[in-house]
């Protein structure tokens, strides 16, 4: 509603942000995507009112799908949409998960071959998304092989590895670069990259949530693990998923809250 023409430059252009830009559009605005990462704005004098359906989270289907593929189960996400999911969804079919899709929901669960090792890089959209790495470095430390993950999105975001070690996993990080995207990090000392040794079993410990993909990593840790986990701090896992005891009690895992 400001007065002229607002241009955004380098903009995300996640379907978050064009689900929100389509909510505005039908309350009157008027915005444009360009080439480039631009986005463009018209101001307008008023906007009015919505009848509006939010898009599904694309962030916890992916970690209900890793809950699947590390546990050795199956787990249908209710409205998960293939079409805002293609690059994660390739990415399990490569470390060899298996999914159906259909107009309702994905249903996940480890393929007849079970898992293998892969080389996986974060990236801006549509590449593999960031908030989608830690639930999936706990599947590939049940996968066959050696992994290698290359976080070019955020520095320093592999904190919760060390747990996962504690844990009995076999992970590695670096600060050189391991991969092929032309990485801001190169030649910093920040360890932004991954190596995963699998397949480990996993025991009991006690861990504290340090923030939300972390902790929904170490939950799906503590279900794979053998014994009792202590996790402290889950209150950052319940910003981020909504109604998630329940639905990890619905699934049959095994826990109380204190």
């Amino acid at each position: 509603m400001a007065k002229g023409r607002t241009r955004i430059e380098n903009a995300a252009t996640e379907p978050e942000i064009q689900d929100i830009v389509k909510m505005l559009q039908q309350m009157g605005a008027i915005i444009e995507f360009g080439a480039n990462r631009v986005i463009t704005i018209d101001g307008v004098e008023r906007l009015g009112g919505v009848h509006y359906r939010v898009m599904p989270d694309r962030m916890e289907a992916a970690s209900w799908a890793n809950m699947a593929l590390a546990t050795n189960g199956e787990i249908r996400v209710q409205d998960a949409r293939q079409q805002d999911m293609g690059t994660f969804l390739n990415t399990v079919r490569r470390l060899g998960g298996d999914f159906t899709a259909d107009d309702d929901g994905i249903t996940f669960r480890r393929g007849v071959a079970g898992l293998k090792g892969i080389e996986l890089e974060t990236d801006t959209y549509p590449g593999f998304m960031t908030d989608w790495q830690q639930p999936t470095v706990v599947t590939l430390t049940q996968a066959k092989g050696m992994s290698v993950v290359h976080e070019s999105v955020y520095e320093d975001r592999f904190g919760y590895c060390a747990d996962l070690n504690r844990m009995g996993a076999d992970i590695g990080v670096f600060s050189k670069c391991l991969g092929e995207i032309n990485c801001r990090w190169r030649n910093r000392s920040l360890r932004h990259s991954a190596v995963i040794k699998g397949p480990t079993p996993l025991e009991a410990t006690k861990i504290e949530v340090p923030d939300i993909r972390a902790g929904m990593a170490q939950v799906i840790a503590a279900c794979v693990a053998n014994g009792e986990s202590v996790l402290t701090g889950v209150h950052h896992l319940e910003r981020g998923y909504e109604g998630l005891w329940q639905k990890l009690r619905a699934l049959g895992a095994d826990f109380t809250l204190e």
